[in-house]
């Protein structure tokens, strides 16, 4: 069951892990990646296709948060692949972000990952991101890929 359907939660934005399709994870190492976070990550929903891993839901209460992850290739991909170079030549990259947009260049596979905000915990608890910025971390290192922000056009 996808969070968009669970009314504890509220969507509140997307992100994403470029990689090549042929990095594609496994996944036992979807499993390995999550699990090795600790406990405070709770996977599930853990679908796959022939061993490659398809999709799967993160819920991170001490966060606050829950992520639903998928996997997304071909046309769609390429596309947006394309524009973002474009957009990002008209960036001054600091860092490694070069190398990062580099790594995007060579992209035609993404994790999508929809980000969540539970909302029936208490009044004081706020959404925590660190989770999700750890997550989309190990997700680009299983990956070998680059994380993106697109809502401030970070290379993560």
């Amino acid at each position: 069951m996808s969070l968009f359907e669970d009314s504890s939660y509220d969507y509140r934005d997307t992100f994403f892990v470029h990689f090549q399709i042929e990095n594609r994870p496994s996944v036992s190492a979807i499993e390995t990646t999550i699990t090795s976070l600790g406990s405070k990550y709770e996977l599930l929903n853990l679908k796959e296709e022939d061993g490659q891993f398809v999709s799967a839901t993160i819920k991170s209460p001490q966060d606050n948060s829950a992520m639903d992850i998928s996997l997304v290739q071909g046309e769609e991909v390429l596309e947006q692949v394309k524009d973002l170079i474009i957009e990002f030549r008209t960036i001054t990259l600091v860092g490694d972000d070069q190398a990062k947009l580099k790594i995007l260049t060579e992209c035609d596979a993404r994790l999508d990952i929809y980000h969540f905000e539970q909302t029936s915990g208490g009044e004081d608890d706020m959404l925590d991101p660190g989770g999700l910025l750890l997550v989309m971390e190990k997700l680009a290192e299983v990956t070998q890929g680059v994380g993106l922000d697109p809502q401030s056009n970070s290379l993560l």
